[in-house]
Formats: structure tokens, sequence, C-alpha cells
């Protein structure tokens, strides 16, 4: 979600009028004929009322842990088609951006917090003693998390991105924050950097701060005109770290990174678009020659799948890696027109495992769920989709994530729950065979 919390509620507030109690219609879904869903574990307790939105989702073993705006749920996925609960965790932070390693889980909030507790409410933003960054739960019990550690980053932690180090000794958080102000004690501009955070695996609470490189010393893209929000910092790094590369979707810019260095990443190429309002997230192909970047027109809130939006817009822009320099080749965007309920927008999601190919599973919010193939960067085409009806009454909602792992596709729904779906087609090939220990999907590793 584009914006940071407190100023996303007004926001969202004044353009969907948000329900206390949502109805949701529970048929009309449509779907690809390659496409089932399997399983749907709705929203429960203490995660069912207002406000507590699902996000991201992150994958190791046999588990899934599903970010949500109020904490974070652990589910068993022995058995896709069953997803059992096994505990659902309490503790508040937009936007609970979730990863996972070994026995540690991460979480990010990015909202002033009266403390770095999990039983603190909203503090406010000109507050000197308000806290926001990282926070570490040891997981190796999955039915009793265990809150570890906190870290506090400049202008919070909107999202993080795992990096692991050379030596199999510790691993690194890329921490990405942004949209500074005079008046915040903790995020005054210039902030065109991010925080790194390094965490030993052998004494996780022993993670700090290491180090706050500078991406943009020139300030960036502040004057490009449709901007929802001017460069300052990144929203989101996805990272290569067998090439070691990455790519930052940072508001007004696209960059690749030089990570051998884990401590100090450089920039080594931007680029700008006059098509993207948000550069939001990143995916690179299984090659790491090509890089699928999204925008979030209307920061995750407005309707830009309807007829009044062309096609690059609110689209995903395909770009091969040539020399170094990113190229671009093609815009994205799926074609079935939602309604003017519908918040709807390119979003999160991640490489299915395909032998040759690039294709890619991907959220669209009330869009739904989109499977497509960007193997000829220039052509990009979509092969299968989830589409859910409207929510009733109008509401912010949809996927927020769709992965692929380990044979199936789990979408996090902002307001459903979990939903887990199944798709078939000969040019997925035996990508169901393909199994991996785990999946942060910001963390990319070639099949």
């Amino acid at each position: 979600m584009a914006f940071r919390f407190g100023r996303a509620l007004a926001v969202i507030g004044a353009v969907l009028a948000l329900a206390a109690s949502p109805v949701h219609a529970s048929d009309g879904v449509k779907t690809s004929p390659n496409v089932k869903r399997v399983a749907s574990v709705p929203q429960q307790a203490p995660f069912d009322g207002p406000e507590a939105y699902g996000s991201d989702l992150a994958f190791q073993g046999n588990y899934a842990y599903q970010g949500n705006f109020h904490g974070f749920t652990v589910y068993d996925i022995r058995n896709p088609a069953k997803p059992k609960v096994v505990s659902r965790v309490t503790c508040p932070g937009a936007q609970n951006d979730i990863s996972v390693t070994g026995d540690l889980l991460f979480l990010s909030v990015d909202e002033p917090m009266r403390d770095d507790s999990c039983r603190t409410g909203h503090g406010s933003e000109t507050s000197k003693t308000a806290w926001e960054g990282i926070r570490i739960f040891d997981i190796s019990n999955k039915s009793r998390p265990k809150y570890i550690k906190s870290i506090k980053t400049a202008c919070g932690s909107h999202t993080h991105t795992l990096v692991p180090d050379k030596k199999g000794k510790s691993v690194y958080l890329y921490v990405s924050s942004y949209d500074p102000g005079a008046r915040y004690p903790g995020c005054k501009p210039p902030h065109d950097r991010i925080s790194i955070i390094k965490v030993p695996l052998k004494k996780p609470t022993a993670a700090k701060v290491v180090s706050r490189p500078v991406l943009f010393p020139d300030g960036g893209n502040e004057t490009q005109s449709n901007l929802l929000v001017p460069t300052s910092g990144c929203h989101d790094i996805t990272v290569f770290p067998k090439k070691d590369l990455a790519a930052g979707a940072c508001m007004g810019d696209g960059i690749l990174m030089d990570i051998s260095d884990r401590e100090r990443p450089k920039v080594t190429t931007r680029v700008t678009d006059e098509n993207f309002a948000f550069w939001h997230s990143a995916t690179f192909n299984n090659t790491g020659d090509k890089v699928v970047f999204t925008d979030e027109l209307g920061g995750g809130i407005a309707a830009t799948c309807t007829k009044g939006f062309n096609p690059e817009r609110g689209a995903d822009a395909v770009y091969d890696i040539e020399g170094g320099e990113l190229v671009h080749r093609s815009y994205f965007k799926i074609s079935r027109v939602q309604t003017s309920a519908e918040n709807c927008v390119a979003h999160n999601g991640s490489l299915i495992p395909v032998k040759g190919k690039d294709i890619m599973v991907q959220a669209w919010y009330q869009g739904g769920v989109s499977v497509w193939d960007f193997t000829d960067s220039a052509k990009p085409v979509e092969i299968g989709y989830f589409d859910p009806p409207p929510l009733k009454p109008i509401d912010l909602g949809g996927s927020w994530s769709a992965y692929y792992y380990n044979g199936h596709i789990y979408s996090s729904d902002i307001q459903k729950g979990l939903d887990v779906l199944r798709i078939s087609d000969k040019r997925l090939g035996s990508a169901a065979k393909v199994r991996m220990k785990a999946l942060n999907a910001q963390t990319q590793y070639a099949y």
C-alpha cells in the first residue's frame, strides 16, 4: 500500500467510506477454466474487525505465514486443500510486512506506536518517543511464537527484504521507508536512503542497524507531474543474492543495485516512466536478466481497472537487463474491466518455476489473481485468473499478495482471509513437482 498508515486511513476513509462490519458476496467468483479455488480460510477473531487488513505472505516448510495490520497468522499447509490455523499472534502495526528464516520471523511496522510492545496503540507522528521499525519473533514453537527483539528505524519500515550474508552466519534486512516530513522527529527530509539491519542468526537479539546508505544523492525523481509520491527512499526491494543484484521500486524511480557488499549497496542504473505514478515492487525472472516492476496507481485504494484507465496505467512494466541497463519492452494489465466499486491495481506476485519460461502469478486487489507469461518480453499474455465479485458494501479489499508455493497459489485477501488456488495448465510443465524449502518473495533464488 502506497501511503504511510496514518495518512492512509484518512484517504481510504474519504475515498471508500469504510464499513465497520463489511458483508461479503459469497458467490459470483469468476475463474479461467484452468484455475480452481481448493480452499478458503476466512478471517477470524482477533483479525475480523475493521482495519484488520490481511497483508503479505511468507512460507517455510509446511507452513505459511500471513501478515495482518493487527498481527500475523501461522497456517499448517501440509494439505493445501485443508489449511489449518496453528496460531494467531496479536501485535498491531501497519503493515506487518512479513518474512521468515529458520526460527525467526520479521514484521515491518510503518506507523508511530506509543512503544515497541505488542500491547501498544497508535502514537503521535510528532512525538520524539514514538516507535516504528522491525519486530523479531522466535517461531521455533509455531503454536506459541515469542517476541524477542525490536529495532527502531528512521521513518519506520513500510517493507523489508531479507538478504542472506555470504557466510550463512547472518541475514540482513533492507528496510524501505519513505514520505518524510519536517514535523516528524524520526522522519525528517531528506530521506533518500534505506536502513540496513544485521541479524546474527545465533544471537538475533543482537540485531541492529549497521548502515543507512543514501540511494538518491540528487533527490531522485521529484518533478514528474503525475507522481503519487516523489522519490524519498524506496517502497520495495527485491534481491537476487546469487548474482549480487537487487531491483528497487522507489516511488518515482526504478533502480538496479550491486549488493556484493551487503552493507553498502550501490545503485548502478535508474529509470523513470511517464506512465508510472508509483513504482511499487519488482520481480526478477529465473535467470535474473529481466525485471517486472509494478505501478500502484492510486495507492491501492482507487478503482484503476475501469474503462476510464488505459492499459499502460496501473500496470506492470517488463524490462530486459542489457549491459547492466534496464530496457523497457512492454506493459501488462489485466483485461477484465472492474467496477468503480473495486480498488484494483498491479500488486505483489512471484514467479512460477517453469523451465525455460517466464511465468508469474500476481495479486490485483479486487481485480483478483492473474497468472501471466512474459517469456516474450514484448508480448506478455495472461494464461489464467481468479476474479471474485465486488465487496458489498464498498470496502478496501481483494488480493494483497498472490504467490506460488509447491504446486499451489496462495492469496492473502485483505478482508476475507486466505485463498488457496490450483492452476492446471500444460504450459506450466512440471512446475508442480518443484519443491521449495521456503519463499520470501522479495528474496529470489534460481530454481
